[in-house]
């Protein structure tokens, strides 16, 4: 949707961005049904929140962002203050440590209150009464429901393995261990010194959405390097756990070391200690060999990297191959919600760089030379976290597919383990 344009948009506009909402708020519900509503008040930790939550805060970005702005006053103004996340600007919130307390209002409440809003969107968009910037929010807060989805699906994977039982979150899910395939080489793709693009243009002001913090258009000096054709493999990361890696201080940075040693990290997240099962949506299953290890956070990244005798790749060196690629992968609607093995592919270039996981760069989290945050308030949303965490790449097989393409930085701190992240090697 171009809103870019000065004018009011044309009705086609108007039905696609109708057809597009349905769409990504159908798939949030999808994702939560499986779920009871004992499970969606759920926060295993800090750092996760419950599915009501993510439910009842993606809707309340709408009513807030898109129909307050429209003259729409709140159908439930009290819950602002329960399913506001981070926006200072929007006003006083529920404490992100303290979102499993919301017994109230209940899973059903918060189910209608998204169907009412629903409605109200929908007519708004039938009835034209959405200039372009609401227009524009509209399709910011889309593309914000569908970090949400994933998330949504990485907080209650956490959720349930913190369970005695370990329930399975939906126990038909296929089993990536139960096809046969054998493992690929890895390969190394030898790329000379060279001026890359990297970033794009600034959204509204261009048609394609784009996130802030991908923009502005750059250049950046590559030095000549190789790249793994592929993630490394659970196989591959098991060696480094038999090998004494996590017991190995030179192999750590500091800060790293310092949590291995406070938190007892020995394996990846859900890993069992056998280092033969792993703790997956599904349940309980095999550990896949072959496919991408994952729930790695960028200090492990980081300690293999170093004992395998290589290094994480930058973020213009992860970039620079990608913009090569179509954004196709295993995302979210493949339904297998694991990481898949990698497959030989038809043509060249490094496999698996979109979906399954997302691969941690050595890159921290920092502005493009003439970055600008969006100038309104939702400017909150990217520039505020550009201190003491990295950049991953890629998506992972609990992204929604669409909601990809090779300028997408996501960002996380270096400890984070319970996201779908693992690592692709580089060399000098």
């Amino acid at each position: 949707m171009d809103l870019a344009l000065s004018v009011a948009p044309p009705a086609r506009h108007l039905q696609a961005a109708a057809a597009r909402y349905a769409g990504v708020r159908a798939a949030t519900v999808d994702l939560a049904a499986p779920l009871s509503p004992e499970d969606a008040m759920l926060q295993s930790m800090e750092d996760a929140s419950p599915a009501k939550w993510h439910l009842g805060h993606t809707t309340w970005f709408f009513e807030h962002f898109v129909l307050a702005p429209a003259g729409m006053e709140p159908l439930q103004p009290q819950w602002h203050y329960l399913f506001n996340s981070y926006y200072d600007s929007a006003g006083p919130r529920q404490p992100r440590p303290r979102r499993g307390l919301l017994s109230r209002p209940s899973l059903e409440a918060v189910l209608a209150w998204r169907e009412a809003v629903d409605a109200r969107v929908m007519r708004a968009l039938k009835a034209g009464s959405l200039d372009v910037p609401q227009l524009r929010r509209l399709e910011l807060g889309l593309n914000h429901e569908q970090q949400h989805q994933e998330l949504l699906l990485t907080d209650i994977k956490h959720a349930l393995w913190s369970q005695p039982l370990r329930p399975a979150y939906r126990s038909d899910l296929p089993d990536p261990a139960a096809a046969p395939t054998e493992t690929l080489p890895m390969d190394w793709s030898a790329v000379p010194e060279q001026l890359a693009a990297m970033g794009v243009p600034a959204w509204p002001q261009a048609p394609d959405f784009a996130y802030d913090n991908e923009s502005p258009p750059h250049r950046v000096l590559l030095p000549a390097h190789a790249l793994a054709s592929r993630p490394v493999s659970n196989a591959e990361y098991r060696q480094f756990v038999e090998d004494g890696g996590y017991r190995d201080p030179r192999l750590w940075l500091s800060d790293g070391w310092a949590r291995v040693q406070a938190e007892g990290w020995e394996r990846p997240l859900y890993w069992e200690p056998g280092l033969e099962q792993a703790f997956t949506l599904g349940g309980m299953r095999t550990l896949p060999p072959h496919a991408p290890v994952s729930h790695v956070s960028y200090y492990e990244a980081d300690a293999f990297a170093r004992w395998a005798g290589a290094r994480l790749p930058t973020e213009a060196e992860w970039e620079h191959a990608a913009r090569r690629q179509p954004p196709d992968g295993h995302y979210a609607d493949c339904g297998m919600l694991e990481p898949c093995p990698t497959r030989p592919a038809a043509g060249p270039g490094p496999l698996q760089l979109f979906g399954d996981v997302w691969e941690w760069t050595s890159r921290a989290y920092l502005a493009y030379p003439g970055f600008r945050p969006w100038q309104d308030d939702t400017g909150e949303y990217n520039a505020k976290f550009m201190s003491g965490q990295f950049v991953l790449r890629g998506g992972s097989c609990a992204t929604p597919r669409g909601h990809m393409r090779a300028s997408y930085r996501n960002f996380f701190p270096p400890h984070a383990r319970w996201q779908f992240a693992g690592l692709r090697l580089a060399r000098d």
